[in-house]
């Protein structure tokens, strides 16, 4: 293994710059070339490639986002787009990959995989979505975003006797919502993997009030519904004031957490030492606070399992 290339492919999360630094310091320190592939596989396709070394990574690991930058790629699904991307790895002469992103990315690094290029894969989402690791890099740096916005809007919320609705990321995986939920103290959290009764909600938004109760958080997942129909319907039927905060892209920018910096400056490592040890198309991951790998065919069958015990113990400690 004598060159290794790195790039970071869809939804950027902070964490990415950390694992980059990793991959590219732990590559020199073993005297392997580095190079870093800017604009994810359509930066691969049309060769947008360049020599990394220790300088090129000074000074980012403590920066959101990823000094590579992303992009989409429609092409790369094509087999003519793959056939493109591995005409430009030989040409480059490239050696290994490592891959960081979700589950998309993982999908298109397999397909290289297939095709005989080795590769290793860092798991960067912030919406926790993928069921073979605990954690994706970036899901706490967003957690802790969202805890700080749901405090924010508690006061104000107080002031004015309101109810407020924190709408969060999260299509399929109520992840966001039930994390900082619970370490937000929002009275109610609405995800995608449990059916919710919106007079249950209401109900608790009354209860509270007529106990004296100045605000009522809800913590909705984007993938339930749409926020204006829930807030209007609260409205209509506790006739409590209720706002709607969509949190949005916020939640992916930020300096990354001391959690999501260890995690990732691990993983890059990690990944680096399995190319240089001829072990490929493996996906790393963390398990029970350890840095795992399993090959990537079973990181993308994998089933994301929700925390039901999280969830009661967050209704519980709500009422």
């Amino acid at each position: 293994m004598k060159t290794i290339g790195v790039l970071t492919s869809g939804g950027d999360a902070p964490g990415m710059n950390a694992a980059i630094r990793s991959v590219v310091r732990t590559s020199i320190y073993n005297k392997v070339k580095v190079m870093g592939i800017k604009q994810g596989y359509d930066g691969l396709l049309n060769g947008e490639i360049d020599e990394m070394n220790l300088s090129s990574v000074a000074d980012i690991i403590h920066r959101g986002g990823t000094m590579l930058r992303s992009a989409r790629c429609d092409e790369f699904k094509t087999e003519e787009g793959l056939n493109k991307a591995l005409n430009v790895i030989r040409v480059f002469g490239i050696d290994g990959l490592v891959v960081l992103g979700g589950d998309g990315t993982f999908r298109g690094a397999k397909n290289l995989y297939d095709a005989g290029i080795p590769v290793v894969c860092i798991p960067c989402t912030i919406d926790n979505d993928m069921g073979y690791t605990d954690y994706t890099i970036g899901f706490f740096t967003a957690i802790e975003t969202v805890v700080d916005a749901i405090g924010k809007i508690r006061d104000t919320s107080s002031s004015h006797g309101r109810a407020n609705i924190v709408e969060v990321m999260g299509r399929e995986c109520g992840d966001i919502a039930l994390y900082s939920g619970l370490a937000g103290g929002a009275e109610s959290i609405i995800v995608p993997e449990v059916d919710f009764n919106i007079d249950e909600v209401c109900k608790r938004v009354m209860q509270g009030r007529n106990r004296g109760k100045l605000h009522h958080i809800i913590a909705l997942a984007e993938g339930v519904g749409n926020a204006y129909d829930v807030a209007k319907e609260i409205e209509e039927k506790t006739g409590t004031d209720t706002r709607v905060t969509i949190l949005g892209h916020i939640q992916r920018g930020g300096s990354p957490t001391s959690f999501d910096r260890i995690m990732a400056s691990k993983m890059g490592n990690k990944a680096v030492e399995l190319l240089i040890n001829n072990k490929s198309g493996r996906a790393l991951g963390m398990k029970c606070n350890e840095i795992v790998d399993i090959s990537l065919e079973e990181a993308l069958n994998t089933e994301k399992k929700f925390d039901k015990e999280m969830y009661e113990i967050a209704k519980i400690l709500s009422i």
